[in-house]
């Protein structure tokens, strides 16, 4: 049975292991979001991710028999390098089932810890049933990355830093996949303080602990699509959505979209990088998800920053969409000299930046004597947008 007692426990054990991450004052971002926002930047913590925190602990507690057999875990990435570097600090042979789409980047890593990879056809739960088969076969002892009490312990070691760092946070907001992270929060900041006011965050392409939560049941999704790999999961764990039904104020979904402006917003406000999990909790403060924030102090928990680098840039290119600043406009011109120097000219006089321009005389659905101009731009934000726009239809040009 999950106690406090045994979070503290696992807090004393992982000062061995684990930072004790920075909480900060995002100042830049309260600005649009009407509330007081801090950061709990487990980004920064070893491997990059609040994961090592659940793993070590589980693994400390294990008998030298358990130990002896190795263990065996499944994973999108960040809990791999956890079991993987806790497996290394206690000389443990590890092995770890991930989903072939895993980043790169978090199977190189966990892979450079010692552990053994075995790619799997499929998402996380493809991953886990594989787990299981092999743990049945060979006898390896099982590290489940979020339903198992030591591991949520462990987890809930970062609502215990929140309070001692933070000791009037209002609302603490946590991303949630299979719901190991917002169990141990939850339940260890409910016990210390009930009046706090704690929400899950779930990517809307894999949003099967909100669907679960809502409906009081455990629901199983069919698939899952998401840029948050490390919240994907069809399922959530029984132990996980126990502690989470009794323990949290309301769950709520972001989407892509909205995970990326909230990835583009930390690099160019706070300087710090995260990944579609990590940013998570603060997209759904960005874009208003939670109720009654005006005026509060919000804790948003960076999870976790191990992004692929081969996906920023279209994560950023997202972000850049999604908060106004860069657009894709098609304009009717007529075939004549003059009509592309017109139009360069009155985004220019409006500070548009032209990144790209297609310009075609055929093109389909356009009458004999006309043609379509395509143009990437670089604008400020929507407002800016809408006042190009404005400018080239007064001045007569058609936006298609």
């Amino acid at each position: 049975m999950l106690t406090l007692d045994k979070i503290y426990q696992a807090q004393y054990v992982l000062k061995q292991i684990a930072r004790t991450t920075d909480v900060i004052n995002a100042h830049a971002l309260s600005q649009d979001a009407g509330c007081e926002i801090f950061l709990k930047l487990e980004n920064l913590q070893r491997t990059g991710s609040f994961k090592v925190r659940g793993a070590y602990y589980k693994i400390s507690q294990l008998s030298d028999e358990e130990k002896k057999r190795g263990v065996i875990a499944c994973s999108a990435g960040n809990h791999a390098q956890g079991v993987a570097i806790a497996s290394k600090k206690f000389g443990i042979t590890a092995k770890i089932c991930m989903p072939e789409g895993a980043p790169i980047s978090k199977v190189m890593a966990t892979r450079g810890y010692g552990a053994e990879v075995i790619l799997v056809p499929g998402v996380y739960d493809d991953a886990h049933n594989e787990a299981e088969r092999l743990k049945n076969e060979y006898g390896y002892t099982l590290i489940h990355p979020f339903d198992d009490e030591d591991v949520i312990a462990g987890q809930g070691t970062v609502g215990v830093e929140i309070l001692q760092q933070m000791k009037d946070v209002d609302i603490i907001v946590v991303p949630v996949g299979g719901g190991g992270l917002l169990a141990g929060i939850s339940f260890a900041v409910k016990s210390l303080n009930p009046n706090i006011r704690v929400y899950g965050v779930q990517a809307a392409g894999a949003a099967s602990m909100v669907n679960s939560y809502k409906k009081g049941k455990i629901e199983n999704l069919k698939s899952v699509a998401t840029i948050a790999d490390g919240i994907a999961v069809k399922e959530p764990g029984t132990l996980t959505y126990e502690l989470i039904s009794k323990n949290v104020d309301g769950m709520v979904t972001v989407t892509d979209d909205q995970i990326s402006a909230a990835i583009l917003a930390l690099i160019e406000k706070q300087k710090t990088v995260a990944e579609g999990a990590g940013a998570a909790a603060l997209a759904a403060v960005m874009f208003k998800k939670i109720p009654d924030l005006e005026g509060k102090k919000v804790c948003c928990l960076i999870s976790g920053g191990n992004i692929d680098v081969t996906i920023l840039s279209r994560v950023i290119n997202r972000g850049l969409l999604m908060s106004g600043r860069s657009c894709s406009l098609t304009l009717e011109l007529m075939d004549r000299p003059g009509q592309l120097t017109d139009v360069t000219s009155i985004i220019a006089q409006c500070g548009g930046n032209i990144i790209s321009a297609i310009h075609e005389r055929s093109a389909e659905g356009s009458a004999i004597n006309c043609c379509q101009l395509r143009l990437n731009l670089e604008t400020k934000n929507f407002e800016h947008i809408e006042k190009i726009k404005s400018e080239l239809t007064s001045h007569g040009f058609k936006i298609l």
